[in-house]
């Protein structure tokens, strides 16, 4: 499988954020001062959140300078260093989350890994933005940031913004890994709408069962037998009743003939001398026999 567009997005910003963030911290660029009385016009002091440099354009660099004004004992740049420390920490620990959650020797990504690694870097990156804005914040307030009185001036400093590119990265990328939970996401839903109900729906409505005769239902299909239709059992006095259903076809009557001669005593008996010339029935027809005569 290949690996989502949104996971190699944020394992590219994420490590970037990192490195900006990192050289942001290290640096003694936040605040640069410039313009001391007394002094060269090139002279500048870079100030940082752990030293404050010395730099001339006819002169090398000097870190190490001492702090007169008492900077370093200055809230913002307390709460910055613990905060840029901490923001460094966490995003370690969203990148090692993230690279066991995207890959690490996987057919298919692990997606609740690389999602909470997004949601640590987010964590990492509003570590980093905060003590970064509060420190910009009170830039140019000399009584929380002390430096020289005017005509010294005071500038934003390249480590404020690697600062904040560095938390602006960590941020898109925690974003960009976060959503690798979508997918987990709607597997969790569609599992939950297919798995049935672990207890029975009970009705809002009481229901009420009476004890009585049940209705005699009436069969779809007839009694069917001999080729024709036969009532029920219980229907066989209600002659009356109008019977329901369709007719099915009776089979055709078939021919019969009778072997035996039927005229056969007749003719025996008319050819006996004295007897009468009058034919005999047989009793039980319409016609009365000779004995009623």
């Amino acid at each position: 499988m290949r690996t989502p567009v949104v996971m190699t997005l944020g394992m590219v910003l994420a490590p970037c954020g990192l490195l900006l963030t990192l050289t942001s911290t290290l640096t003694p660029g936040w605040r640069l001062v410039k313009g001391f009385l007394d002094q060269p016009l090139d002279l500048v002091l870079y100030q940082g959140l752990w030293d404050m440099c010395r730099e001339q354009s006819s002169r090398e660099r000097q870190c190490g300078q001492p702090d007169d004004l008492g900077y370093f004992a200055a809230e913002p740049v307390r709460v910055a260093r613990g905060l840029m420390v901490t923001s460094l920490a966490v995003t370690g620990l969203g990148l090692l989350l993230a690279t066991l959650g995207v890959r690490c020797w996987r057919d298919e990504p692990h997606f609740v890994l690389a999602g909470l690694s997004g949601v640590v870097l987010l964590t990492a990156g509003l570590l980093s933005l905060i003590p970064v804005s509060w420190y910009n914040h009170f830039l140019a307030d000399r009584t929380v940031l002390p430096a020289q009185p005017s005509p010294v001036t005071v500038q934003v400093g390249y480590s404020l913004v690697l600062g904040y590119l560095g938390s602006c990265l960590l941020l898109l990328g925690g974003f960009s890994l976060a959503l690798s939970f979508a997918p987990w996401c709607a597997e969790r839903c569609d599992s939950c709408r297919k798995a049935p109900s672990s207890s029975a729906r009970r009705s809002s409505i009481s229901t009420v069962y009476i004890d009585g005769p049940e209705p005699a239902l009436t069969p779809a299909i007839k009694y069917y037998s001999d080729g024709q239709h036969r009532p029920r059992p219980d229907q066989l006095g209600a002659t009356s009743q109008r019977k329901a259903g369709f007719p099915m076809p009776r089979p055709p009557p078939k021919a019969y003939s009778n072997p035996v001669d039927v005229l056969e005593g007749e003719n025996a008996t008319n050819s006996e001398p004295g007897s009468s010339s009058r034919s005999t029935r047989p009793c039980g027809s319409t016609l009365p026999c000779d004995s009623d005569v």
